[in-house]
């Protein structure tokens, strides 16, 4: 029987999916490539007791990934927005920052950053001197305490998670699964059922996972999609074109240096160039402009 549903859960070619009427099932993918992500609305159709296998899956809004030049990571799919905690201590990377904005950028997602730990105040100034040229460029960054300040984290953030699906990234130790128990105080118990129903097919362990913001199942309240802590995020998969315009400093510079192809590294007559001399454009900014450039596939190609 087939049937209509979201993934929840992804790991390898084993998919966890929860059709519309609410069953769960363990599905896998044909073929040895695997093409879906958790978020992806699929048609599956159902084999056996809680398994199934993916049929196909529905057109996305949009799909986030990472890659390193050899192998593309599928993060997740359909998203409204997404959510990268940093925190006040330990220091967050800002290479990594940077790189997820570029990505999210990429596949016009917006982005809110979430400075979390506000409450050690010896580290405060210096992690809101970095993230002001964030807010300067157009970024929302929102400042909490989850540890300290429950009720005020809950009702500052519902606002801007309720009723869209938002992906949590970050590295380790910023606190974001804290966040996630906050914001889903059933995640536990939801990720314990995933968990289960992954042993049947033999894994474990997730690659992302997706929580209804309502414990009554309610997907129009929302969701988050939950990854992993990681501590590099590779672009390599972008064009340099996707990468120049994941820069808001540099859009109003693009077309107006002396060369059509400019790749903004060394041309004479370079507009972005030009804009770094006059400070208009952060010289760590344009240094890891510089540096996904280079990284770019299509770039190394030329």
């Amino acid at each position: 029987m087939k049937h209509d549903g979201r993934i929840v859960a992804a790991h390898g070619r084993h998919y966890v999916v929860v059709t519309d009427s609410g069953e769960r099932l363990v599905c896998f993918t044909r073929g040895k490539k695997s093409e879906a992500a958790c978020g992806d609305r699929v048609e599956v159709e159902a084999t056996g007791s809680g398994q199934g296998v993916v049929l196909s899956i529905r057109p996305r809004r949009n799909l986030l990934s990472r890659s390193n030049g050899f192998r593309t990571k599928l993060l997740a799919a359909n998203l409204d927005q997404l959510a990268i905690v940093v925190a006040t201590s330990p220091p967050f990377s800002e290479e990594l920052l940077g790189r997820t904005l570029v990505a999210a950028s990429s596949v016009d997602v917006p982005v809110r950053i979430l400075l979390n730990k506000v409450d050690l105040v010896d580290k405060l100034d210096g992690a809101r001197s970095t993230l002001a040229l964030y807010a300067s460029l157009g970024y929302a960054v929102d400042e909490l305490s989850v540890r300290t300040d429950v009720a005020g984290v809950a009702s500052h953030t519902a606002p801007h998670f309720g009723g869209r699906t938002t992906l949590l990234v970050g590295q380790s130790g910023m606190g974001k699964s804290s966040l996630l128990n906050l914001l889903v105080p059933h995640a536990q118990a939801a990720t314990r059922e995933i968990s289960e129903a992954l042993q049947t097919g033999k894994h474990t362990t997730t690659d992302a996972r997706l929580y209804l913001l309502s414990p009554a199942g309610d997907a129009a309240d929302g969701a988050i999609i939950d990854t992993p802590g990681f501590q590099e995020y590779g672009l390599a998969h972008l064009t340099p074109g996707t990468v120049e315009r994941g820069f808001p400093e540099l859009r109003p510079f693009l077309g107006q240096c002396r060369f059509v192809n400019c790749a903004h590294l060394h041309e004479p007559g370079c507009a972005v160039l030009a804009a770094l001399e006059r400070g208009d454009v952060a010289r760590r900014r344009y240094d890891l402009f510089e540096k996904l450039t280079r990284e770019s596939s299509s770039f190394r190609d030329r």
